[in-house]
Parts: structure tokens; C-alpha cells; sequence
């Protein structure tokens, strides 16, 4: 059975998509401490960039993309917390799976986790409008983290992990204990930060059942030179089609297949005789 993490000091290689995560945090966390400590209006700035359902409603529709990256400074331990875990988890991932694949479990869960808040506001504002009380906006990159630990979950159950690194756990059942804090915390005040991290498990095991191997660029990337061939070769039918029409006009028969490539009659008679 596969153990992970059986040295405290003992974490992944810091490279490909786990590095640039961690990077691109750290950047934005120092970017807005510096801006904090240089300017009144940081406050302000960091408002607009996390997710406010209602603020997404109305407009500001780059949200969804930017409150992953909002740490608030005041918060050092628990932005650390974060980027142990995302380090530690990303780069057990990237172990076993190219880059492309770590970044795009981790840009649909964190998605995911903007699209469950949403969904939260929309029915909890239509239907019950006093769970919307005390509701803060999401931050922190919490969402992306939960979609990477249901991939190790499901993908790779039976690894151990050290939890508080004494004790030996499965990955599936930190993952369950994990969801059911989640779960609890729908009944307390933390309900739209729960209900996101569940989104976010559930973007990210969309990602893991429906996503090929190689990740959601590659898909996109296949999709589009799929659909570039495709009409490609819809031009090259129509032209041979008019060609045709063109040859008939002139007394002549000439003759295309489906894929719009001319029938050489003559060989075929040739090869026929011989």
C-alpha cells in the first residue's frame, strides 16, 4: 500500500503547474499587502476582485477568476495553511499526471466553487432570503483545493497520508471527513463557504469522470483543429461538387468521392485489364 507524507518535511517536487500555482498566489498575496500598506484604497480593490454573488449579477462577471487568488494579509496562517495544502496536494497529482491535466482540475474546481455560491444566492434569495444573513464573499483558493484532494480520493484511495503527521489515513476517507465537515458547516454561518467547497468537490469530479487524461486545453485544443478539418474538407466536397458541374457544362464527366477526391476511371479500367 502506498504511503505519502511519511516524513514531516516530506513534500512533492516543486515544479510544472504545482509551482506556478503557488507562484501566482504568492504574487497576488504580496501584491495586495503592498498595496495595503501603500494605499487607502487596497480595501476597495480587494472588494471588487472576490466573489460577491450579487456584485457577479450585476456585472462584475471577472469574479469568478480573480477570488481564488484574494488572500487578505491579516490572514498570513491561514493563506500558509492554503499553500501547504495546494502544494502538497497539486504536487502529489503531477506525480502521476502531466501539467495540463493539475491545472485544469484546478481552474473547474475553483469554478465550480463560484458556480455552487451562486446557485446558493439565486435559490436562497428567491426562497428563503433569511439564509443570506451574515453571508460574506468568497475568497482564498479553498475550492480549488477540495476538487484536488477528491481527485487523490478517488483516483488514488488507498494512499496513506499522515494526518497531523502522526496519524495514518486513507486519502477516500479524508476526503469523507472532509465532505462531512463541509456538510456540518451548512447548518452554521459558514454555509455559503460550505456549499462552495462541495461545488468545487463536485466540478472537480465532473472534471475527473468527463475530462480526457490530458487535460482540458488538450480537449479544447482537439476540438478546434477537429472542427477546423471539418470544414476544410466541407470546402474541398463543395469545390469538387462545382467542378463537376463545371466539367459536365464542358463534355466531360469527371467523378469525386465523399471526401472530395477525384475517381481516376481510367485506372481503374487499366487495373481491371491487367
Amino acid at each position: 500500500m502506498p504511503k505519502f507524507g511519511s516524513s514531516p518535511f516530506a513534500f512533492p517536487d516543486f515544479k510544472g503547474a504545482t509551482r506556478r500555482l503557488i507562484l501566482i498566489n504568492l504574487a497576488a498575496y504580496f501584491v495586495l499587502l503592498l498595496a495595503t500598506l501603500t494605499s487607502s484604497s487596497a480595501a476597495r480593490i480587494a472588494g471588487s476582485l472576490v466573489f460577491d454573488p450579487f456584485s457577479f449579477m450585476h456585472g462584475a462577471l471577472w469574479q469568478p477568476l480573480t477570488y481564488s487568488l484574494i488572500h487578505p494579509p491579516g490572514m498570513i496562517l491561514a493563506t500558509l495553511f492554503e499553500l501547504l495544502s495546494l502544494w502538497f496536494l497539486a504536487g502529489f497529482l503531477e506525480a502521476f499526471h502531466d501539467a495540463n491535466w493539475v491545472m485544469s482540475l484546478y481552474a473547474v474546481s475553483v469554478l465550480g466553487t463560484a458556480a455552487a455560491a451562486l446557485v446558493l444566492y439565486v435559490v436562497s434569495s428567491t426562497l428563503a432570503p433569511s439564509l443570506l444573513t451574515n453571508v460574506n464573499p468568497l475568497f482564498g483558493c479553498f475550492g480549488g483545493i477540495f476538487g484536488l484532494l477528491v481527485a487523490i480520493g478517488l483516483l488514488y484511495g488507498d494512499t496513506q497520508f499522515l494526518l497531523f503527521f502522526v496519524i495514518g489515513i486513507k486519502a477516500r476517507y479524508l476526503v469523507v471527513i472532509y465532505a462531512l465537515v463541509a456538510v456540518a458547516m451548512l447548518f452554521g454561518q459558514e454555509r455559503m463557504y460550505a456549499f462552495a467547497q462541495l461545488g468545487g468537490a463536485l466540478a472537480g469530479l465532473a472534471f475527473i469522470r468527463m475530462a480526457p487524461r490530458r487535460g482540458m486545453t488538450f480537449m479544447l485544443s482537439e476540438s478546434w483543429y477537429g472542427l477546423r478539418n471539418r470544414y476544410y474538407r466541407w470546402k474541398r466536397r463543395r469545390a469538387a461538387r462545382k467542378f463537376e458541374v463545371y466539367m459536365r457544362s464542358q463534355g466531360r464527366t469527371v467523378k469525386f468521392d465523399g471526401q472530395g477526391r477525384r475517381i481516376d476511371e481510367d485506372a481503374d479500367d487499366k487495373k481491371r485489364w491487367n
